[in-house]
Order: C-alpha cells, then sequence, then structure tokens
C-alpha cells in the first residue's frame, strides 16, 4: 500500500531548568552560588532515505517527541542535553505546514537533513548572575519550551521510470514482466487503484525502478478517473513511457496517444518536457496493422522512440529493458553532476 499524504506532530524537547545552589563546603569560609545551567532540549531532525518508499509507517506511529534538557545542578554542574530524534522519511517527501500549507522542505535526494524542530535552551543557572555588587544571586531561569510543529507530508514517488497510458494498456503486466513486482492484473478498468513500484535489474548489475501509474483517462488533469490525485507521481520520473493498446478492435489508438499527451501537457508543462518511449503493447493480438504504423508516425514526428511489445509473449521486452537502463542512465546524475555507474 502506499500512502500518498499524512499528518504528523514533532515536539522538540524542552530546555532543562537552571540551578539555585550555593557551597557548602567545611574548608571553604564564603562559599558562593553555584548553580549550572539546565542542558538543551532534544532537536527533532528529519532525513531522507531509500530505505523507505512509503509514508505508511507514519499512520501507526504520527507523534514524535525528542528528549527534554536535564536540568542543571549545583556545584557548578550544567544538566545534559536532551537526546535528539532522526524521522526518517522516504526521497521524494516534500513537508508542509499543516496549518498554513506553507511548504518547508521538499526532500528529492537520499541523505538530505532538515533540522525539522530545535530544543528549547537550557534556563541559567544563579551562577551566572553574580555581579560585583550582587553577591548571592537567587535569579535562576526555567529552560524554554522546544518546537512543536504539527506537519503535513506528501510523498511523489522517485521512480526513474514512469508508465502511462489507459486503463487496461498493459502496464500492470508489463512491470511484472521486467521486474520482481506483482501488482493486480485483470481485464477491468482501474484495477490498478495505487502506483505499484518495480526494479528492473540490468545484466551489469545496474538497477532502476519503475512505477505503474494508473490509469489515466480524458480529462484526467481535471479531476476525472483517478485524475490528479496520480498524475503529480509522473512528474519526478525521469522517463515517461507511454503505452498504446493494439489489441482492441474499433479502438482508436491514435485518439488515446494523442489524448494522453494532452493530459500531461495540460497537468504540467514540464511532463511533455521529459524523454518519452511509446509502446505499442499487446501486440500479439493487435488485428489493425495500419494503426499501429499510425501511431508510430505520430511518435517519430514528435522525436519519440517507438517499440512494439507483448508482454504476454515476450515480444520486445529485453529490448526494452536495455533500452530503458540506458535512457535513465543517461540522465541519472548525482548532486556533483557526475553520470552514475
Amino acid at each position: 500500500m502506499l500512502v500518498d499524504e499524512v499528518k504528523i506532530t514533532i515536539k522538540a524537547g524542552d530546555g532543562g531548568n537552571g540551578c539555585m545552589a550555593f557551597r557548602r563546603e567545611k574548608y571553604v569560609p564564603r562559599g558562593g552560588p553555584s548553580g549550572g545551567d539546565g542542558g538543551k532540549g532534544g532537536d527533532i531532525t528529519m532525513v531522507a532515505t531509500v530505505h523507505r518508499n512509503t509514508l505508511l509507517h507514519f499512520r501507526y506511529n504520527p507523534e514524535y517527541t525528542a528528549q527534554r534538557g536535564r536540568h542543571g545542578e549545583g556545584s557548578n554542574c550544567s544538566g545534559k542535553e536532551g537526546e535528539s530524534i532522526v524521522v526518517e522519511v522516504p526521497v521524494g517527501t516534500t513537508v508542509y505546514d499543516f496549518e498554513t500549507g506553507e511548504e518547508l522542505y521538499d526532500f528529492t535526494v537520499a541523505g538530505e537533513t532538515w533540522q525539522a524542530a530545535r530544543g528549547g535552551r537550557g534556563g541559567r543557572g544563579n551562577a551566572r548572575f553574580v555581579g560585583p555588587v550582587h553577591q548571592a544571586p537567587t535569579e535562576h531561569e526555567d529552560g524554554k519550551p522546544g518546537e512543536f510543529k504539527t506537519l503535513q507530508l506528501k510523498l511523489r514517488l522517485l521512480a526513474d521510470v514512469g508508465l502511462a497510458g489507459y486503463p487496461n494498456a498493459g502496464k500492470s503486466t508489463l512491470i511484472s514482466r521486467i521486474s520482481a513486482a506483482k501488482p493486480k492484473i485483470a481485464d477491468y478498468p482501474f484495477t490498478t487503484l495505487e502506483p505499484n513500484l518495480g526494479v528492473v535489474q540490468m545484466p551489469d548489475h545496474r538497477s532502476f525502478v519503475v512505477a505503474d501509474i494508473p490509469g489515466i483517462i480524458e480529462g484526467a488533469h481535471e479531476g476525472r478517473g483517478l485524475g490528479i490525485q496520480f498524475l503529480k507521481h509522473i512528474e519526478r520520473c525521469k522517463v515517461l513511457v507511454h503505452l498504446v493498446d493494439m489489441s482492441e478492435t474499433g479502438r482508436d489508438p491514435e485518439h488515446d496517444f494523442l489524448t494522453l499527451l494532452h493530459e500531461l501537457e495540460s497537468f504540467s508543462p514540464t511532463l511533455a518536457e521529459k524523454p518519452m518511449i511509446v509502446l505499442a503493447s499487446k501486440m500479439d493480438a493487435a488485428q489493425e496493422p495500419e494503426k499501429v504504423a499510425a501511431v508510430r508516425k505520430l511518435a517519430e514526428e514528435r522525436g519519440m522512440p517507438f517499440y512494439e511489445i507483448s508482454s504476454a509473449t515476450g515480444q520486445g521486452i529485453e529490448t526494452l529493458k536495455f533500452v530503458l537502463g540506458e535512457q535513465v542512465m543517461a540522465v541519472i546524475e548525482t548532486p556533483s553532476g557526475t553520470t552514475l555507474p
């Protein structure tokens, strides 16, 4: 199950109170103030990790509280700082303020860290208030409270390849063929109700992630069908694969092809600029070669590579995996700008 967004609360640790104390030692005739400072409260830091790919765990643990700082003690002993908490989120998580909707941080690279809540400062002990004319202060401070926030986390898939197409175009079957993913497959529309992820292993030990995006229909950018809920998942895919079903007699694959392009462009102009591969799917059942040729021509006019595949028979699958791997590796770059191995 892929949880798209979730609400959580975080509370950084409060600072410890400063201590009021005076030295009481047998051979010290004039013991002075010796109250130590309170310890700082623990922070809450969020870090992006590749070891999680959903927000599901936040549903079962939506509250995070860091440890408060220890109170100051006598003999000028400062209190211990509270332990901080590290909260792991999947790469692709965007953090919003729940009350205002303001975007606070966007995790796009594994290892990114963001201090979500700062711990409170520890209070000063009475030893801090000594002055030339104030030799025995009784003042001391309470610790400051740690930050408290209510956050909305939203996850957009960071798959390398997004499979897009009309319902029943063969997306789920294809992802099950090229990866170890086991999505639900049936012969009725909207079989896929949530994105499926699959890892494709290449012979040279490289790999890339493919996302099976639920069916997009005409008007999806306005919310029809599964609509915007899933269109947003392909915004960050590096390569798009457009499946066009060639098996149904009487269906107009040219219309399907142009309609999906229009939906992507209407939802986000940047989607139209992403590298796209066009697949004529279910070629084992194709009965009208002229329709295949028409879609091929439309793809070539737009500079999009065109391939014919059949997930049922395996036609074109190995070639497709190689092409996808080459496309992905051509655009994946590390933060330093070098191509990944």
